[in-house]
């Protein structure tokens, strides 16, 4: 094997004399190492972000536009390479991970877009009595030095999500991607700094949890972090923030309801199976319970269940794959125990339920109860539970039975159950007549109940990296 891949320490290489073995997902063997951080290679970068703030909070938006735009031109020539690293260090089936790749594109160019548009507003301060005679406005500036730290799932937008906005708004940021998946975001923090970022304003770091995570956390310098991964993870991390700003988009258990009135039970059934199965079920928002209206339950568990076993399982890096290995052998014994368990209780399994290393079989269960693990957890892997319902108004309330409120989907002809719906989930986000699994990069993107804090999308998150300052001018003074 060749030398470790280097680490990024404000914009430049750097090995650290420890690595890290990266493994293909699919033959469990280690096709690179990379370079890790400690806490001193921490300290290194933590003393060049705030080195670097005067010239990022000075940088004029355009500029800021331009090296986002130019960062998002080099992702999008080098899509097909990143496209192949995806598939391998993180085990998602090519096709996924090419559009991952240029939906990454997209999404910067959201961000290019909004750092033109980062203003403040008038106030109106003669609203109040003592306001007469007075003039404000206030204005946005950058908060500070943000820490980001990114999962596996999606390890090149989810990183593009928060390195996007915090260069957009004017702030240095240091990135510590997910152990499992470093490479994606080193070439994601390269073609920031071929963009022509100020020198030290972008490290990234990969590193354990407790050499880069918590020091980046815990330390003062910090104005700002944003966390994508699980709730347990994100709420030791709040817990020692302390007086930080904290974006947390933790986990979820969405779920989609079907209606009586439906049009057509294929196009239901396609988009299910790509919301529960897609990337091995390893999405926040993959379609984990689905409540069908009894008229049509015996239909769409027979039609669900026989296009899950039509999926092409194999090496992700082939591009007919549908179905690639989970993030590990562990997170696929785990998902195997959690059905497991549920069939121990009563509940049945329809197709699926098989493993073979780190691969497990899309998996389909019915007849399970609502205090099992598998329909009140997160199981974070490929599997989904079917229930009958007898009516619409049954299906929304037990889909919104849940500790998780991250997004829903609901399909229904009927416009005023579709409204209802939309007031009755407590979700951040509620889609109709699709699946819960649908986002774009621009939407606000923000979880209710256990899923996490704080907002995504272009504008929102650019708006969270920044720090509101009043200005208010006396006019009447004599």
């Amino acid at each position: 094997m060749a030398k470790a891949i280097p680490m990024l320490i404000a914009g430049r290489e750097a090995h650290s004399g420890k690595t890290l073995p990266v493994l293909d997902k699919y033959t469990g063997d280690a096709f690179e190492e990379v370079s890790v951080a400690g806490p001193a290679e921490v300290e290194q970068a933590l003393a060049a972000a705030e080195k670097s703030r005067e010239a990022m909070a000075t940088l004029p938006a355009h500029k800021r536009s331009e090296i986002i735009r130019k960062a998002a031109g080099l992702l999008w020539e080098r899509r097909e390479a990143l496209a192949g690293l995806v598939a391998r260090e993180a085990g998602k089936p090519y096709r996924y991970a090419r559009a991952e790749a240029e939906r990454t594109v997209e999404n910067l160019e959201y961000c290019a877009e909004e750092a033109k548009r980062i203003h403040g507003e008038t106030i109106p301060v003669d609203a109040g009595k003592s306001g007469e005679g007075r003039w404000g406005f206030y204005e946005r500036f950058p908060i500070g030095i943000v820490a980001a730290i990114s999962p596996f799932n999606f390890p090149l937008n989810l990183a593009a999500h928060k390195l996007g906005p915090a260069i957009a708004a004017g702030c240095p940021v240091i990135l510590k991607p997910a152990s499992a998946t470093p490479l994606t975001g080193l070439e994601l923090g390269k073609a920031f700094i071929e963009a022509g970022l100020p020198e030290g304003a972008l490290s990234v770091l990969p590193g354990p949890g407790s050499e880069v995570g918590d020091v980046l956390v815990t330390d003062p310098r910090v104005s700002k972090i944003s966390f994508t991964g699980s709730r347990a993870v994100g709420e030791g991390l709040i817990r020692k923030a302390g007086m930080k700003r904290v974006t947390l988009e933790l986990g979820g258990n969405s779920a989609a309801v079907v209606d009586e009135d439906i049009d057509s039970i294929d196009y239901i059934v396609k988009r299910c199976v790509l919301g529960a199965f897609y990337n091995q079920g390893q999405v926040c928002i993959s379609v984990q319970r689905i409540y069908v209206h009894k008229k049509h339950y015996q239909e769409f568990i027979g039609r669900f269940s026989e296009a899950a076993r039509k999926l092409r399982i194999g090496n992700p890096v082939e591009p007919d794959t549908d179905i690639g290995p989970m993030i590990s052998e562990s997170e696929a014994e785990r998902v195997q125990a959690c059905v497991q368990e549920a069939l121990d209780q009563g509940a049945k399994v329809l197709c699926g339920h098989q493993r073979r290393g780190a691969v497990y079989k899309p998996t389909v269960v019915i007849d399970a109860r609502p205090d099992m693990k598998i329909v009140k957890d997160e199981i974070f892997g490929p599997a989904a539970v079917v229930f009958p319902v007898d009516s619409f108004e049954e299906g929304v309330a037990r889909c919104d039975d849940s500790a998780y409120g991250l997004q829903a989907g609901v399909f229904t002809t009927n416009v005023d159950r579709a409204l209802k719906a939309v007031r009755k989930i407590n979700a951040g986000g509620v889609m109709i007549n699709d699946f819960p699994s649908y986002r774009v990069d621009h939407m606000p993107y923000g979880g209710n109940k256990g899923s996490g804090l704080g907002r995504e999308g272009a504008r929102f998150a650019i708006e969270e990296m920044t720090t509101l300052r009043a200005v208010i001018f006396n006019m009447a003074r004599n």
